[in-house]
């Protein structure tokens, strides 16, 4: 009979439930977080939580403990070398176990099984949240003597309040007082800068205006020039057009003037038939 025996078998033998433990608790130091169902998940709690409580103490002895369990000398000396540090300010508590959707195969719970202290995002989370605190107890009762003097220390703490909210009230008048007058000094440097701004800002339209119309100018220039070269130039043409003209006249004359000569002498010959008749006329 199983009398008192509370815990979950999980369906399997000592050894073979032993054997799947030590595995899970392996790839859980490693990977610092796994999926598994939410049966394993809690067996899997009560078995690794004493092991990183003894890793706590790094002696000898205690890592031939873990050893003893885990079988793994990877996972063991990750155990004493990366987790123990980290969890060595926790009393407890080191796993979390989160439930997921149910499997699609045989429709098991399913759950995730991980390291508290290596969850970064949820560390930076409550890292930011603010603690609140709430105070709860009611007042005692306390007797005469007693009320008196709280009735006279209240009234001095009275007066000691009202000297100081007057005090107060004077030390903020005088800031609002030189506040005005630094108002009134930057509002007067405004203007005196404002005008300033504006000559400067003129000057540069000046200046601007000035570059705009010197090009102008020069390109003004460039074509005076250019017209009175072309001026220039022009007579000079004429005046070779002219020379070329007298000379090509002064060839035209030359050449009437020789053939004219020619035709002259030509006339002036005597044929021969009038040579003949002189000569018949001598005879």
């Amino acid at each position: 009979m199983r009398h008192g025996k509370k815990f979950n078998h999980l369906g399997r033998k000592s050894a073979h439930r032993k054997a799947m433990l030590a595995n899970m608790a392996c790839s859980l130091i490693e990977h610092k977080r796994i999926n598994t169902t939410l049966a394993k998940a809690k067996a899997l709690r009560v078995y690794v939580e004493p092991l990183i409580t003894k890793s706590k103490t790094d002696t000898t002895h205690s890592r031939r403990v873990v050893f003893s369990y885990l079988q793994n000398k990877e996972a063991s000396s990750i155990l004493f070398r990366d987790v123990a540090p980290k969890i060595n300010d926790r009393p407890g508590g080191y796993t979390r176990i989160i439930k997921l959707n149910n499997r699609l195969g045989d429709n098991a719970q399913m759950a995730m099984i991980e390291l508290v202290d290596f969850n970064e995002l949820l560390l930076t989370e409550k890292s930011t949240k603010k603690k609140s605190t709430r105070r709860r107890g009611g007042k005692k009762k306390t007797d005469s003597t007693t009320t008196v003097a709280t009735a006279s220390t209240t009234e001095t703490a009275e007066v000691v309040e009202e000297t100081a909210a007057a005090e107060d009230a004077t030390e903020t008048v005088v800031p609002e007082a030189e506040i005005v007058e630094e108002t009134a000094a930057t509002e007067e440097t405004t203007e005196t800068v404002a005008p300033e701004a504006d000559v400067v800002e003129e000057t540069e339209a000046a200046e601007e205006t000035t570059e705009t119309v010197m090009p102008e100018a020069e390109i003004a220039e460039e074509t005076a020039a250019a017209e009175e070269t072309a001026e220039t130039v022009m007579p000079e043409a004429e005046v070779v057009e002219e020379t070329v003209a007298t000379e090509e006249t002064a060839e035209v004359v030359e050449e009437k003037d020789e053939s004219s000569v020619e035709s002259k002498e030509e006339d002036e010959k005597p044929t021969e038939s009038e040579e003949n008749i002189d000569d018949e006329k001598k005879e």
